[in-house]
């Protein structure tokens, strides 16, 4: 009987969950006395089924109150997935299931802030305001599980609806506000709001004595958006007498002591880990790629070279296409012999143990990659044309060749604008700088 309720909740049936009331009328209250994962009320407030949710409340409202094995009500999930009706019905019912926090210390309305659901916050905060106040077991504020999870919308909400000064300045159990978290992920939107229409403290200091311009100035400032995070921390309504307890010279040194790595990783997070694309990352799987490409191009050039079209000679061994096209073997050789140094040399700096940790370096290996991709195709349509003594299809590699140079011109273009912008962000940092 209990599995049949279950299966009436997942596809929201109210007149099966009538036939079965009618079967026993004892049901809803079995559940309740029983140890389910999950009641069939939760699944019908994850689903959406709001007339399956309506008439369980009608019959047995201290559903509303139960939790299943996350200590998650109803409301919880009904919130996170952003489902309005059934949050208004809920908290019609059981208003203080907007205290019940869930086995990571969150209550529903944390749970909104999580997902951005803007109109779900409207209305528990219409419901229990005081909830919004609630701290998770991280000692994290609402305002914190909104800059965490990226929720600026959420964000701007909760501020302007609670407008207080002191709640946007709490911190967290490492000291952090919210403030420390936006820098910390270059939320650049997030901060430009923070700094410009609200009262936060930016010169409040986390556990490690850093303010949030103390995070930003450790950062390698690559990325344009260090620099633009730089200026709005400075140029902020709220920058007057802004400290800071570092300088951009001393990164290199300071981002190698224990004490800032410490501080570096508590404040990504565990969320905010998925954020940003750590640089080793892409250069690991740069390498790898390229890795396997040189090696997969020196096997088939190495092939080619032993026995090139045509064949060899068995009593001479030397190569037929010599003997009947010397101008093509030529060709033929020195694009095969392009190609098999070219991944020879990627291969041999990749294993050679060198620290090529720096994106420049993989670049230039890219580039020699292209360069032996190109011999590789080069040598392909030399084959196809001794092979075939048709001028058709000698026609038909010629058009490939050319397609494949203007591909390969539109690549140098791309890059060359690339480099051309980078260069102008250096200008433009190198003056900052010096300013």
């Amino acid at each position: 009987m209990e599995r049949r309720i279950y299966e009436a909740a997942i596809e929201g049936s109210v007149v099966y969950l009538f036939q079965l009331l009618q079967e026993d009328a004892l049901l809803l209250d079995r559940l309740m006395v029983g140890c389910y994962v999950e009641t069939p009320l939760h699944i019908a407030s994850m689903l959406g089924h709001l007339d399956f949710v309506q008439e369980i409340l009608t019959r047995k409202p201290e559903l509303a109150g139960e939790l299943d094995s996350r200590k998650s009500s109803p409301l919880h999930l009904a919130a996170a997935k952003g489902y309005i009706d059934i949050v208004k019905t809920l908290i019609s019912v059981n208003p203080e299931t907007c205290f019940v926090r869930d086995r990571d210390g969150r209550n529903p309305l944390h749970i909104a802030a999580i997902k951005g659901h803007v109109s779900v916050l409207k209305e528990l905060l219409r419901v229990r305001p005081d909830a919004a106040r609630i701290l998770t077991d991280r000692g994290e504020t609402i305002l914190h599980l909104c800059v965490r999870y990226n929720q600026l919308e959420a964000l701007k909400f909760l501020v302007e609806t609670l407008d207080d000064p002191d709640f946007v300045s709490c911190k967290d159990h490492y000291g952090n506000t919210i403030l420390h978290i936006a820098v910390a992920d270059k939320q650049v939107e997030a901060i430009k709001f923070l700094s410009t229409s609200t009262r936060i403290e930016v010169n409040a200091l986390n556990e490690y004595g850093l303010t949030a311009l103390d995070f930003n100035c450790t950062q390698s400032y690559r990325d344009f958006k260090d620099w633009e995070i730089k200026e709005l921390l400075i140029g902020g309504s709220n920058a007057k007498d802004i400290k800071c307890n570092c300088r951009v010279e001393l990164v290199g040194s300071n981002l190698t002591s224990h004490k800032n790595k410490t501080i570096h990783q508590h404040l990504q997070g565990n969320n905010l880990e998925n954020v940003q694309e750590k640089e080793g990352d892409w250069l690991d799987k740069k390498r790898s790629v390229l890795m396997v490409v040189a090696s997969l191009i020196a096997t088939v050039a190495f092939q080619a070279g032993l026995n090139p079209p045509g064949g060899v000679r068995q009593e001479t061994g030397y190569s037929v296409l010599y003997d009947s096209h010397r101008v093509i073997y030529i060709l033929f050789l020195a694009y095969n012999t392009t190609g098999f140094v070219s991944s020879l040399s990627i291969i041999l700096l990749l294993i050679s143990g060198l620290p090529i940790r720096r994106k420049c370096f993989v670049w230039i290996l890219m580039v020699v990659m292209w360069v032996a991709v190109t011999a590789m195709a080069f040598t392909y349509l030399t084959s196809i044309t001794v092979l075939t003594d048709s001028w058709e299809a000698n026609l038909v590699g010629l058009l490939v060749m050319l397609v494949w140079l203007v591909l390969m011109g539109i690549l140098l273009l791309v890059h060359s604008i690339r480099l051309g912008k980078l260069f102008m962000e250096w200008r433009t940092k190198a003056r900052i700088m010096s300013m």
